[in-house]
């Protein structure tokens, strides 16, 4: 048997970066990693509906914003509330792309990633 553990994106500024995903998503840490020397932090959040975890990776020495090449990738995240949360996305000015055909959008975390909102298939 095999199965997901976890995703990572890799941040410039953890504070800013959980707060994002706190407010934005509801995502809460789950976990910790320390590097002995200080030169790496690993936070792993979930959203205690499923197994399913964020891996934050932090670097003490970067100091330059990570080139995310043509974010052809994302997370997506389905809610079955999809007007309240694309409210609170918008009302955060946090919205980077919305497809009204489809009935999704696109939020930016502090660092560039793209999450997709979608509505729960009902």
């Amino acid at each position: 048997m095999i199965y997901f553990a976890h995703f990572n994106f890799n941040v410039l500024d953890l504070e800013k970066s959980l707060k994002f995903y706190d407010e934005a998503l509801g995502l809460k840490v789950v976990r910790e990693k320390n590097a002995d020397d200080g030169s790496f932090k690993l936070v792993y959040l979930g959203d205690s509906l499923t197994q399913f975890q964020l891996e934050l990776t932090w670097l003490r020495d970067r100091k330059e914003p990570y080139n995310l090449g043509d974010l052809e990738y994302h997370l997506a995240f389905e809610t079955d509330e999809y007007e309240k949360f694309y409210q609170k996305h918008k009302d955060m000015g946090v919205i980077c792309y919305e497809n009204p055909s489809m009935g999704i959008y696109f939020i930016s975390d502090p660092d560039g990633y793209w999450i997709e909102i979608v509505p729960s298939k009902k």
